[in-house]
């Protein structure tokens, strides 16, 4: 590690974020990150890297993509943050476009803010107020942002720090894939709603067994209960849908996208809120209030990612990637099968199983050795969040899975004790 990146590590621990910051380094992370372009990072001594984390999808379409980047720019010869109380061209435009691509026609109205947990916690308001009741449901090991409701729906890690955990029953998590547990806690009557990430991330991306998306959604109408998709790492189009939830044939009755849909270029985050969950917006329009959400650029952005995506050369390409890339897993987990154990996928949402209860981690740190940065799930560190980007290159693609493979061969031999049986050309 040079000198100044030392520097500036320390400088980090002083300004910044000295827990965070000493976590990566103990970990085997120095990264620092200076430019990037397309799927690649560049680390501030130069290292390069491929990025399958995205920042949880942020980058689906690569950094900086130049056609998000020009109208970028194009932007800002007319356009600001804007001024949230007031009707606005851009915030209007982005709307129309949302509901017209929304998973099902009752999805009518949006409502932003600038980022997920902000737009999960309009989500749980928007449901506590059409049902007129309190409780929220989620899964247990759920993740949904660290903000005022939403952090309340996920693992008590984030929120026992700082005294937010729940106390009087209003926050409720079952197991995921349980859908005896799920009525139990419908039946009473008493829900607002349900949130479900499609395919839950920070978990590890465990995979909806058959049926059980849809069956929740009719426990949902059954029990009076509104069911929310957070669709924010699973959407615009990495399961090759779309929305993910439209694969697993759910029409919901409030989503969330966040993280891609600003391109990775300006903060945004949307709420798409059917008619019947909507009151709030006729009875009282100033009762959410987001200075920074739907800010005018970054619905500008917004809109040339949301078509961008909606391509049909867009939606081939994620086909052919899945499909190429999980060829090439495949074969190198029959190479080191015994530390190398699953792939669960859904188009480019996939998570990369090891034998080891941490297995991910030290996969983690020798594929960023070896140019790769994926990073390993923080609710269950023995998979590996990886997620290819839905514009990579085939050549990209080969690159990516000799790393990758090179990668685990040193994480199993540092785990398990064992070298390869075979060599690696």
């Amino acid at each position: 590690m040079s000198q100044e990146k030392t520097d500036f590590l320390e400088r980090s621990k002083t300004f910044w974020n000295p827990g965070k910051t000493q976590d990566w380094q103990d970990m085997g992370i120095d990264l620092v990150i200076d430019h990037r372009e397309k799927y690649y990072l560049h680390d501030m001594d130069g290292r390069r890297l491929i990025d399958v984390h995205l920042n949880g999808g942020t980058y689906n379409l690569g950094h900086r993509h130049p056609e998000l980047v020009e109208v970028l720019k194009a932007g800002t010869s007319r356009f600001d943050m804007g001024n949230h109380h007031f009707p606005a061209l851009a915030r209007t435009a982005l709307a129309e476009a949302l509901a017209e691509s929304a998973p099902g026609p009752e999805l009518r109205y949006t409502a932003y803010g600038s980022g997920g947990g902000e737009a999960i916690d309009i989500a749980l308001k928007t449901a506590r107020h059409a049902t007129q009741r309190r409780k929220i449901v989620s899964i247990i090991k759920a993740y949904h942002g660290h903000t005022g409701l939403a952090v309340k729906t996920g693992d008590d890690r984030f929120s026992k720090l700082f005294l937010s955990e729940d106390t009087v029953g209003e926050f409720v998590q079952v197991p995921f894939n349980d859908l005896n547990t799920m009525e139990d806690a419908l039946k009473r009557q008493d829900v607002a709603a349900v949130i479900m990430e499609t395919i839950p991330a920070t978990y590890g991306f465990p995979m909806p067994e058959e049926g059980y998306l849809p069956s929740v959604k009719q426990l949902c109408e059954r029990y009076d209960t509104l069911y929310i998709a957070d669709e924010v790492q699973t959407g615009l189009m990495r399961t090759g849908e779309l929305w993910g939830c439209t694969k697993y044939k759910v029409q919901p009755d409030i989503m969330v996208t966040g993280k891609g849909i600003s391109g990775g270029m300006y903060p945004i985050a949307c709420v798409l809120i059917s008619e019947k969950c909507g009151g709030w917006l006729k009875e009282d329009g100033f009762a959410h209030m987001s200075t920074m959400g739907g800010a005018e650029l970054g619905c500008v952005v917004a809109m040339k990612t949301l078509e961008i995506v909606q391509r049909p050369e867009v939606r081939s390409v994620v086909h052919f990637i899945s499909d190429y890339i999980r060829s090439g897993l495949d074969e190198i987990m029959e190479e080191y099968s015994d530390f190398f154990i699953g792939i669960r996928q859904h188009g480019l949402i996939m998570g990369l199983e090891f034998s080891h209860e941490e297995g991910a981690k030290p996969v983690m740190k020798y594929l960023y050795e070896n140019g790769v940065w994926a990073i390993f799930s923080a609710l269950d560190p023995s998979v590996l969040q990886f997620k290819p980007g839905l514009l990579m290159t085939q050549s990209e693609c080969e690159e990516l899975l000799r790393r990758v493979q090179i990668g685990i061969e040193q994480a199993r031999e540092e785990v398990l004790g064992v070298r390869n049986r075979r060599s690696i050309h």
